[in-house]
């Protein structure tokens, strides 16, 4: 099974001595004094991301992105939940897109491959991360986190979050923020795992929505279940009404 491709959206650079990713190598400006004169070049490699990641996904069709931990072994229960969410998605005709790393995101590859779906996997250079999961058929690897984000919401019609870590909850608030804003469609958000979200809802409820930092919508446009029919059944009426 296709777990890296070559080239642009696969083999990781050398490092240059200074910074470990082409992303750090951007955004930190404390290595050498040559960055003012590079720091343009990169332009066209995130360019080129950008137009390979259009190109590739063009023609994918209903996808739904899956987030959570890449830290979760398969004898945790959120591994199952995962591969159960992507076969579902599967089977519900959607492509199932994920960060292409280990734990939940192989979970949900996983699942979508045992049914016989279209697995994505959208890879980010990262020093301890070397390939993509088994489990994808449908490969794409970025230097530029910013760049791989943009691919997780164009092509996505929801957003199904299993239970993560930081990373998770970067694209969990992003994917708020975005809809808050009118940056993009308002589509369906669902936190998997009660028992994991639900501290952080009330707070959102309780302390965050009555000090005015947030409106009532901001909470509502999350659904939190343990129920991956709920789940699924979210993202089909949304793909149904547009």
């Amino acid at each position: 099974m296709n777990a890296m491709r070559n080239g642009p959206h696969g083999v990781r650079p050398e490092s240059d001595g200074w910074g470990s990713t082409n992303d750090q190598r951007l955004l930190d400006s404390r290595g050498p004094g040559q960055w003012v004169h590079t720091d343009p070049w990169r332009v066209m490699k995130i360019q080129a991301e950008f137009v390979e990641g259009f190109n590739d996904l063009a023609e994918l069709g209903p996808a739904i992105t899956v987030f959570g931990s890449a830290r979760i072994k398969p004898d945790d229960p959120s591994y199952e939940m995962g591969i159960k969410v992507g076969s579902a998605l599967a089977r519900a005709g959607f492509a199932v897109i994920t960060g292409g790393g280990p734990g939940a995101m192989e979970a949900a590859n996983k699942g979508a491959v045992e049914a016989d779906g279209i697995s994505v996997g959208l890879g980010i250079e990262l020093p301890w991360e070397a390939a993509l999961n088994p489990y994808v058929n449908l490969p794409l690897n970025f230097r530029y986190f910013f760049v791989r984000k943009t691919m997780f919401v164009k092509y996505a019609q929801g957003y199904i979050v299993l239970p993560g870590g930081v990373g998770t909850l970067d694209e969990l608030f992003e994917a708020m923020t975005l809809v808050q804003t009118e940056k993009v469609t308002r589509f369906p958000i669902v936190l998997m795992g009660v028992e994991h979200w639900e501290g952080l809802v009330e707070w959102m409820r309780t302390t965050m929505l009555p000090d005015g930092r947030i409106n009532s919508e901001d909470v509502d446009m999350l659904t939190l279940t343990d129920d991956v029919d709920e789940a699924v059944e979210l993202m089909v009426k949304a793909r149904d009404g547009r």
